[in-house]
């Protein structure tokens, strides 16, 4: 148990960001399995509320602040690293979804058949409020656990 208390210790700044990712994900399966039942599959699903990525992206880029300071290299690097994950989260992949539901559209007009072009998910991005949720959990939830673990 020590060697695991020390191994945490002298890699707190990424074992934050990890636990703090897995608990984002936990909770959100137990919300969307409270909304459409439970099922296993749901453990690792994309989009809806809270944003796993954004959290742990975030939890990242504050445990770096935290023990790196802001003005280093690496709180840098994850600013940038956290820009790209959150643009990714929120328009990219709404984007991926307008062109699953135009192609569902397609498919359910033309006289093709849709076992051989099975129907794509519409919804892979995020809404803005569940991106501001899972960002608002990633900082307040490492900053409680970095006052926490000293």
């Amino acid at each position: 148990m020590e060697n695991l208390s020390s191994l945490v210790n002298d890699y707190k700044m990424f074992a934050i960001p990890i636990a703090v990712g897995a608990f984002t994900q936990a909770l959100k399966y137990i919300i969307f399995s409270l909304k459409h039942g439970w099922d296993i599959s749901y453990a690792m699903t994309h989009g809806h509320m809270p944003s796993a990525h954004t959290a742990f992206i975030i939890s990242l880029l504050t445990s770096v602040g935290y023990y790196s300071g802001v003005t280093s290299g690496a709180f840098a690097i994850s600013v940038a690293l956290a820009i790209i994950v959150i643009d990714d989260a929120v328009r990219l992949r709404m984007h991926l979804g307008d062109q699953g539901r135009y192609l569902n559209m397609l498919i359910r007009q033309l006289p093709v058949d849709e076992k051989q072009f099975p129907r794509l998910k519409e919804r892979v991005g995020h809404k803005l409020s569940e991106v501001i949720i899972g960002g608002l959990l990633g900082f307040l939830l490492t900053i409680f656990l970095a006052k926490l673990l000293g």
